[in-house]
């Protein structure tokens, strides 16, 4: 019995070694030109049930070898401009000299048509399930730099590798999922061993959370090996100084960077160590004794808000900024290295464990923190709603921010689909929001032990998202489906209202409306003087539910009342039993954040300019949050110094928003304004509208499509220098706008339609910008317009203009629109013909043709080209040309234009050339912040 024991192991222990894929590589850098030479060989064993003829293989450093890979198109979607006009030596790539079977036997290989960081190899024999393959692999590994991830060699020679050798992708469930490099850090990696062997120059120090086994230096050059078992990612720094300090705590020593706030080495054990106490305590041990973290894996995903703000600001005590920090840090580099999901489409399950559990550590450990810090403190800043927020409401804060736009997507989306709001911040604090919205539902511990079983059950080797349903569903005293269903698998909003409520002496019939079309549960919350008297669950609420309460002396109901749900207008939640209003009326200095307790009404000072009213200054009336609302209002009256009379605006906007719809908004109201149009002349405009907005279902395309139908209603002061043909008239207008920007290529087009009672023309405007593999940069614009019929008009007023439109609608912001000579004459708005020079004819009352280029010479400077066809009633057509340079510091936004020649001749060489320079300069802040937030969104 003994001896078949012997054997039964033997074989058994054989079967385990061969179940584990293993990596051993001896890669040695070349440090003048920042490359690896890598010899590895890689054992895949196949541990599915499928026989395979082909394996793929992880080489994410071969994502930076062009401008055309899925990295390079992921920068430039989000119009990151750096990658694309990286020299060749800054970026990366990986060059393969041979890929070899065990016996020596070179293998067909090759890189999947648009996945140019995939090797997929053939094999000359099915790897049947249980069996191991081994491959030989000699390639070099060029280092990109760090600018573009954070990851590769930086400025002062160190190097932070990740993802920098070729890995096994994993085969699960009948197929490979593998996938490109995008920038995501969710490499799907399968369980590995690893040994290194990596030789470098003397003096540099090796950060790993591997194993060291031994440290050599021969004929100057250091070899370090290191090994460990079952990785997943294998982390490893190269520095000229040691940088990190290793820290030990009861159970594991850290090794890390985060900056610290020059906090003691006692004090930073003591953190780091509750912090893994906590892990442990709310999860389970974590399988290995390192653990490595990094300032850039802190900055690859921050804790966003005020902790980014510059360091002298300091809103948050050192100690905290610094637990925090640590906290996320070490507990996604934790779950990322023990938990073996699919990153790329289950990221949502370690997103809510993670954010769950700093909602949880926050409210134990600084339970009175402010969203704002000691800011909320400050007379002045404690005033506003935002200074009463805890520290915990900014996830779902953050979430709500893209649901109110119309921009949500759903948990279970992959992360590549994501846009990049909801990537990096708005869909990890949904999934942790919406975790603790299920436990407060079922009001127990059985959402805590249900995380801690799906860790301790499932750590270190894979798992899925239907695990973890399984379990939480498990010890569930109520049905959940509606949690996987609607609040992950879709981006349905939560959203309801109390609609009705009659009243007995004794007690309250409520009537709950489910304004959207799901199975969400909802709390009822009874009040007395702002105090909880009674919470109840209201569930199957399918269009109205209708129920009876108890009414305990109760003053108003609310929904909602503890904000723990994710809803998405809570602002209609409340209705009054004993009171006169549903909520008292609030009035801020300031726009604030939505407080739904209250009706709230905002006023600030705001300003203007004009050449003719001077600065104009006055209240700003209005009612929108810092989240974006359906409906909108604001008065603006303004008193100018120059015209000393009062200005402004007025406008009332509301929006339907579609989700899933390529009609994703309309959006209707009226708008009017009041300025100054001349000296002592003043023009009034109002103007009723209806606009139907269209995105693309896949939020990632940036195509966008508008159209606009409004009636535009001018009255203007009569001047008495000189006649106006027709002082007061009515534009119908309809407009059509395409776009689809990108950094690559940027395509728009419009199309005008205007009918009045003297005039009817139509125009359409394209506007094409490519960006060639060179980084040469073309830009083109075409126009054309022509009247379908004009009565005799004695003025140009309404013609088409060759480079300064008269601007009869008000549409644009010129600052001294009636100006025919001095500096704000020269002021450009790029319309309808576009051209730069000043020349004759310059308006056309007939048709107008122009075409407008210009191409980069070197970073901010062009060259710019004007051609066009100007045709006035009784005239030939008359053919315009010119052209000069273009210096163009922020687009739309400060831009120069220095005419050279034209049909003027040489302008530079005639006189008065600095009044014939046009200029962009927008004090609209909204035109630079789009240039910020077009990445994010």
């Amino acid at each position: 019995m003994r001896f078949c024991l012997f054997y039964v192991l033997f074989f058994v222990g054989i079967g385990w070694g061969f179940a584990q894929n293993s990596i051993s590589l001896n890669a040695h850098l070349n440090d003048s030109t920042h490359t690896f030479t890598i010899e590895q060989e890689l054992v895949y064993t196949n541990s599915s049930n499928d026989t395979l003829t082909q394996l793929y293989l992880n080489d994410w450093a071969n994502a930076f070898s062009a401008k055309n890979t899925p990295l390079a198109k992921r920068f430039a979607e989000e119009f990151a401009r750096r990658f694309r006009f990286a020299k060749a030596q800054e970026r990366g790539a990986t060059y393969i000299k041979s890929i070899r079977s065990s016996i020596h036997d070179s293998l067909i290989w090759d890189r999947p048509e648009a996945a140019q960081d995939l090797i997929r190899i053939k094999l000359h024999q099915p790897l049947l399930p249980g069996q191991n393959f081994i491959i030989n692999l000699d390639y070099q590994v060029k280092i990109p730099i760090d600018k573009f991830t954070r990851f590769g060699v930086d400025s002062d020679n160190n190097y932070k590798l990740r993802y920098w050798y070729i890995t096994p992708g994993v085969y699960k469930n009948g197929k490979w999922q593998v996938y490109s490099h995008k920038n995501l850090g969710d490499q799907y990696n399968t369980l590995h061993d690893v040994q290194i062997e990596l030789t470098t120059p003397p003096q540099y120090y090796v950060g790993s959370a591997l194993d060291f086994k031994s440290v050599n230096t021969h004929n100057g050059k250091k070899t370090v090996k290191l090994s460990g078992k079952n990785q997943l990612d294998s982390k490893l720094y190269l520095t000229n100084s040691f940088i990190f300090e290793s820290l030990s705590t009861n159970t594991h020593e850290v090794i890390t960077n985060v900056d610290d706030d020059e906090l003691q080495p006692e004090i930073k054990s003591i953190l780091l160590d509750r912090i893994l106490k906590y892990y442990k305590e709310k999860l389970g041990e974590y399988p290995h004794e390192k653990i490595f973290v990094t300032r850039d894996d802190y900055l690859n995903s921050p804790i966003y808000g005020l902790n980014q703000l510059p360091g002298f600001i300091r809103p948050f005590p050192d100690g905290f900024q610094y637990d925090i920090k640590q906290f996320k840090t070490i507990t996604n580099y934790l779950l990322k290295n023990s938990v073996h999901i699919n990153p790329r489409k289950e990221q949502w399950i370690h997103d809510a464990i993670l954010v769950s559990l700093m909602i949880d550590y926050v409210n134990e450990y600084y339970p009175h923190m402010k969203l704002l810090g000691n800011l909320s403190d400050i007379i002045g800043v404690r005033w506003f709603h935002a200074a009463d927020l805890e520290f915990n409401d900014q996830y779902q804060f953050l979430y709500m921010n893209m649901a109110r736009m119309n921009l949500d997507q759903p948990l279970s989306l992959a992360q590549d689909s994501l846009v990049k709001f909801n990537k990096n911040i708005a869909n990890s604090y949904k999934a942790g929001v919406g975790l603790k919205y299920v436990e407060d539902y079922l009001g127990n511990e059985t959402v805590k032990k249900a995380v801690k079983d799906f860790y301790t059950q499932h750590k270190m080797q894979p798992t899925s998202a239907e695990d973890f349903q399984q379990i939480l569903q498990k010890d569930a005293t109520k049905d959940l489906s509606w949690f996987f269903k609607d609040y992950v698998g879709s981006n349905k909003k939560i959203d309801f209202t109390i609609e009705n409520l009659f009243k007995t002496r004794d007690s309250l019939r409520v009537t709950i409306k489910n304004k959207e079309k799901n199975d969400f549960p909802i709390s009822l919350y009874g009040l007395k003087d702002g105090e909880i008297v009674f919470k109840k669950w209201i569930e199957n609420i399918d269009k109205t539910k209708t129920i009876e309460i108890a009414r305990q002396g109760v003053d108003r109901l609310a929904l909602n009342y503890e904000q723990k749900i994710p809803e998405f207008n809570q602002r209609d939640n409340y209705k009054a039993v004993t009171k006169f209003f549903n909520k008292p009326l609030q009035i801020r200095l300031f726009q604030d954040i939505e407080d739904p307790k209250y009706s709230q009404l905002f006023f600030m000072p705001e300003f203007n300019y004009n050449l003719y009213d001077g600065i104009s200054i006055g209240p700003k009336l209005y009612n929108k949050t810092v989240l974006s609302k359906t409906f909108n209002f604001s008065i603006s009256p303004k008193y100018g110094f120059n015209s000393k009379t009062i200005v402004g605006s007025a406008s009332v906007t509301n929006k339907h928003q579609f989700a899933n719809k390529e009609l994703y908004a309309i959006t209707y109201g009226i708008g009017g304004t009041r300025y100054s149009y001349g000296y002592n002349l003043f023009y009034e405009k109002y103007t009723p509208f209806i606009n139907f907005s269209f995105r693309n279902k896949y939020l990632r395309d940036n195509e966008r499509q508008n159209l606009l139908i409004r009636n535009v209603n001018v009255r203007r002061d009569i001047d008495p220098t000189r006649d106006l043909e027709q002082p007061n008239y009515n534009v119908f207008n309809i407009n059509y706008r395409y776009s689809k920007p990108h950094l690559v290529d940027y395509y728009s087009a419009s199309f005008d339609f205007q009918l009045a009672e003297k005039f009817s023309k139509i125009s359409m405007s394209l506007e094409y910008r490519k960006l060639f593999r060179n980084n040469r940069q073309i830009n083109l614009r075409f126009f054309t317009g022509t009247f379908l019929y004009s009565d005799a008009m004695e003025t140009n007023y309404f013609s088409f203009a060759l480079d300064r439109p008269t601007d009869y609608l008000f549409d644009y912001n010129y600052y001294g629109r009636s100006q025919g000579s001095g500096l704000f004459s020269q002021q450009i708005i790029v319309a309808e013909g576009g051209f730069k020079s000043q020349l004759q004819p310059e308006y056309a009352n007939q048709w107008l043709s122009t075409l407008n280029a210009s191409t980069n010479l070197y970073k901010w400077f062009f060259i710019y080209g004007d051609v066009g066809l100007v045709k006035n009633q009784h005239q030939n057509a008359r053919f315009l040309y010119d052209s000069g340079i273009r210096l163009s510091l922020v687009d739309d936004y400060f831009e120069l234009f220095f005419p050279v020649y034209s049909n003027l001749g040489w302008e530079v060489a005639q006189e008065n050339y600095d009044q014939k320079i046009r200029f962009i300069v927008s004090l609209d802040l909204n035109t630079l912040i789009k240039l910020f937030t077009r990445r994010w969104y």
